[in-house]
């Protein structure tokens, strides 16, 4: 649904920012107490909520489990359901991958397979980039397919790329990572009879990776998943009128960025170091993007106090976004992954708007259960844009 015309939106000098920690929402370990965000000491996201107001975030709609790809462009002020993007394409545009009209690209882990072929661990112990990167140029130089050519591109820790180069591929295919342990990778499965091929290839791939990787004692095998060819998407400057950037360390999220035609200024790891960069670009954006990723990796890990400290490292990082002077801060996640849970989930996302024109609500801490009662209410993760436009005053009167 359009929420907003081009024609509603005026120029403004007011400066956006908004900071994203991955997978911020949570749940409680044990019924009754705190969530992460709750249980974590967050002194600058407190004061800020005593000034600004609150408010929980639906993804996608209440109860459906979101990825990372539509989330961000949820909060980008994008249909995900309209613009559905495979995780693959958007590695590939963060790994600045040469892609060709009819590449077909998928999102790779590097995973461990027991004895008897079923997932041990998905994401084989989070091998770290310096070990996957000439596991990902063997699998590229030992493999062939008929009639395509075969890219793996190393992303970060386990994660890679995939690109298969040739006539006639489809995306329409059935991820091969069943999302659980104990069972094995699942067969690509073709959802029309134009994908059969491609199908076929990714089974082959995944088979013959298998034994390139059979002497590894971790990562031994591959799951595929977000299969998707490149396709055209209205920029943030064609709807909204922003000169947009992003700063942010993993591929996929500066792949997002220029999805929606966000110049990417920086990616350094140092997420201290990144926050400084928005005082330094401040004049030539309007919206800045700022990506924190920890939060969701230590909730998929089920370590409820890695995921605290992880908080609390993002709150540290705030006082630093905070020296870049916005006139419109938003501090939200882009989905929920409850440590107890080690999952994406469901669960609303606690959203913090703080600056001028800000209608100030009861919270005095930035929590999931302030948030509840909070002004913003809760809503579709869609309509934050809007609301952020309005706040910076680059949103003229509907009608007469």
């Amino acid at each position: 649904m359009r929420l907003i015309t081009e024609q509603q939106v005026i120029s403004s000098d007011k400066k956006i920012i908004m900071a994203v920690a991955d997978g911020l929402g949570g749940i409680p370990k044990r019924p009754g107490g705190p969530t992460e965000l709750e249980a974590a000491r967050t002194p600058n996201m407190d004061k800020l909520a005593a000034m600004g107001s609150l408010g929980l975030l639906d993804p996608i709609g209440p109860g459906i489990t979101p990825g990372s790809g539509p989330a961000h462009l949820a909060l980008f002020g994008y249909d995900a359901v309209e613009h559905n993007v495979g995780r693959g394409l958007l590695s590939a545009l963060g790994l600045d991958f040469d892609l060709q009209g009819n590449d077909l690209c998928a999102r790779g882990n590097f995973c461990t397979l027991d004895e008897n072929g079923n997932v041990a661990d998905r994401r084989a112990g989070r091998v770290p980039t310096d070990i996957a990167q000439p596991l990902c140029e063997k699998l590229e130089k030992e493999i062939e397919l008929e009639g395509v050519q075969v890219f793996v591109r190393s992303e970060k820790d386990h994660r890679f790329l995939l690109v298969l180069r040739g006539e006639h591929l489809s995306e329409n295919l059935h991820d091969t990572d069943p999302q659980q342990t104990g069972v094995p990778p699942l067969a690509c499965e073709p959802l029309s009879e134009q994908a059969a091929r491609s199908a076929k290839l990714i089974d082959t791939f995944s088979e013959k990776a298998r034994k390139v990787l059979a002497d590894q004692d971790q990562a031994n095998g591959v799951l595929l998943r977000g299969f998707a060819k490149k396709l055209p998407i209205p920029t943030m400057s064609d709807r909204f009128g922003l000169r947009a950037a992003a700063l942010a360390d993993y591929p996929m999220y500066r792949g997002l960025a220029k999805l929606v035609g966000m110049e990417v200024v920086s990616r350094e790891g140092n997420h201290v170091e990144r926050a400084k960069d928005l005082k330094k670009f401040k004049n030539d954006f309007d919206f800045f993007f700022f990506h924190f990723k920890a939060t969701d990796a230590r909730g998929e890990d089920h370590d409820f106090d890695a995921k605290v400290a992880a908080i609390e490292e993002f709150d540290g990082v705030i006082s630093t976004i905070l020296d870049a002077d916005p006139d419109v801060l938003v501090i939200t996640g882009d989905h929920s992954t409850p440590a107890a849970m080690g999952t994406h989930s469901w669960h609303p996302v606690p959203a913090l708007l703080w600056g001028c024109n800000v209608r100030t609500d009861a919270a005095t801490s930035f929590g999931e259960t302030s948030a509840l009662t909070g002004s913003l209410g809760r809503m579709p993760m869609m309509h934050l844009m809007p609301i952020l436009l309005a706040h910076a005053e680059r949103l003229t009167k509907f009608g007469a």
